[in-house]
C-alpha cells in the first residue's frame, strides 16, 4: 500500500506518493485556504504534482456560494472539470454575468493561455484543474488582484 506524505510548498499542500501509484477517496482530500492569488473564501487541495513548478499537476478548488473571480488569464492551458456544483463561466475582459454559461457538475472546459474569462458561483462548487505548471492568474484589471487589497 502506498504511503502518502504531505509536503507543504508555498500555499499548496501537494500529496506525494511513495510508490508508483496513488489512490485518493473524497474523505482523504485535505483542504486548505487557496493561494492568495484567488479571492478569499476558496479552498484548494493538490492531488498530484506541484502547481508552482513546471510539470503536470492535479488540483481541486472548492468555491463557496456567491464566489466571484474577476476577468483574468492563465499562463498555461486551463483544463478544468466541474466535480460538483455549478460553475458560471464567461468569456472576455468584462464580467458581464448575462453572458456567463452554466457549467454544471460533469462539465469540462479548456482554454489556451492568455484567454480572458471570469467566473462566479451561486452554490458551493468544486473544480479539478489538470494541466502543466506553473499555474497562476493574471487579472485583466490589476486592481482586481486580491494580493493588492491586502497591502
Amino acid at each position: 500500500m502506498a504511503a502518502l506524505a504531505l509536503a507543504t510548498v508555498g500555499f499548496f499542500s501537494p500529496v506525494v506518493a511513495a510508490d508508483d501509484h496513488k489512490m485518493i477517496t473524497p474523505k482523504d482530500i485535505k483542504w486548505s485556504p487557496a493561494p492568495p492569488i484567488l479571492p478569499k473564501g476558496a479552498e484548494s487541495s493538490v492531488l498530484h504534482g506541484d502547481p508552482t513548478r513546471q510539470g503536470f499537476f492535479v488540483m481541486r478548488i472548492k468555491l463557496p456560494a456567491g464566489y466571484q473571480v474577476p476577468p483574468h488569464t492563465h499562463p498555461v492551458n486551463e483544463v478544468v472539470t466541474v466535480i460538483s456544483g455549478n460553475f458560471k463561466l464567461g468569456m472576455g475582459s468584462e464580467a458581464d454575468k448575462s453572458k456567463a454559461q452554466d457549467m454544471p457538475a460533469g462539465s469540462f472546459f479548456e482554454f489556451a493561455p492568455g484567454r480572458p474569462h471570469f467566473a462566479y458561483t451561486d452554490e458551493e462548487t468544486v473544480l479539478q484543474i489538470t494541466t502543466d505548471g506553473p499555474w497562476g492568474l493574471t487579472y485583466v484589471n490589476p486592481k482586481d488582484d486580491p494580493r493588492q487589497k491586502t497591502q
